[in-house]
């Protein structure tokens, strides 16, 4: 049963706002386009990966995708949590071409590809963190000591791996290519024949983790070291990528092009929810898209179905879940 569907990760839609609201000549701006194409290949192989989910029992499985748990100033992003009764597994994506190679002694993982050599962040590590979050998070909320389990599935067909150093043993049970993934599960399921969380439990962890995901806001600017007074305003041409466009004739003028749009704010404030805040009043949104008139503010707010509480100059505006 899938609990939190897939959707475009909340982490690529952050760097997409930030490549549209920041200028092309900030610091970081390159290393934030490298993280999206890295995230838009992941999100491509965690998609390939539900033609293997759906193989999976419907009524055994509760499946949460892309969520993501506060942990302190960092983000605990998970692509996709799998929850049973008898056991619980993470389950880490990578879309990547090339050689990868997993270097236990040292805790580094490599990928070779076109005979250049890069190395990111161990998702060995990685999901090792990920187990322990868990861990910690039922035993505070009174569940069951279930069994925390991972595994790292490569989902590009025409990559090949390594595992290399003195702890193969114990990495190579948690890394699979995708057509193995199922029969990962199966050993899973064979080793861990015990249901110690009830149904109850499931329903109640399982509400648990989508009440706590959060959007990752906080955690992208402070890693790229971002200022929200950094981040350009106003509403933008999705044509000409011309900023600002003006309200002119009751519409969106852009003097670049000549045209006119009638709903160019929409993506102004999908853009604001991700990146300023979840909510806004009127006078926020009058700054944040360079009008004056409060009336105008308001029958914008109120033609975009944005649910909305308080009223006069107390009233905040916001969607009903983010991504919006």
């Amino acid at each position: 049963m899938i609990i939190k569907e897939r959707t475009i990760p909340l982490v690529l839609l952050i760097l997409e706002a930030l490549c549209r609201r920041l200028p092309l000549n900030y610091p970081k701006y390159q290393q934030i386009i490298e993280e999206m194409g890295r995230r838009e290949a992941g999100y491509k192989g965690e998609v390939s990966l539900d033609y293997y989910l759906r193989l999976l029992p419907i009524n055994k499985y509760m499946i949460l995708h892309d969520l993501n748990l506060p942990d302190g100033d960092y983000n605990c992003q998970i692509d996709t949590l799998l929850l049973t009764s008898e056991f619980a597994l993470i389950v880490e994506v990578k879309n990547m071409a090339g050689k990868l190679i997993f270097d236990t002694e040292n805790e580094q993982f490599t990928q070779i590809n076109n005979n250049v050599e890069k190395g990111y962040p161990d998702p060995i590590a990685q999901s090792e963190r990920h187990k322990e979050y868990l861990e910690k998070l039922m035993a505070e909320h009174k569940f069951p000591k279930v069994p925390v389990e991972y595994l790292v599935v490569i989902s590009n067909g025409y990559a090949s791996y390594v595992i290399t150093g003195k702890n193969t043993y114990k990495v190579k049970p948690r890394v699979c290519k995708s057509d193995a993934f199922i029969n990962k599960i199966q050993s899973f399921e064979k080793q861990y024949t015990n249901p110690l969380l009830h149904a109850k439990d499931l329903r109640k962890l399982s509400r648990l983790l989508v009440k706590m995901n959060k959007v990752p806001t906080s955690y992208i600017l402070k890693k790229y070291g971002i200022n929200k007074t950094d981040l350009l305003t106003g509403v933008f041409d999705s044509n000409c990528t011309h900023s600002p466009l003006i309200r002119k004739k009751k519409q969106w003028y852009c003097p670049s092009c000549n045209e006119f749009s009638k709903d160019a704010h929409i993506s102004a404030l999908k853009d604001y929810f991700l990146l300023f805040d979840s909510q806004i009043t009127n006078q926020q949104f009058r700054e944040f898209v360079h009008i004056k008139s409060p009336d105008t503010a308001k029958r914008l707010l109120l033609s975009v179905n944005l649910n909305y509480s308080g009223t006069k100059k107390g009233r905040v505006y916001f969607p009903k879940s983010i991504p919006w």
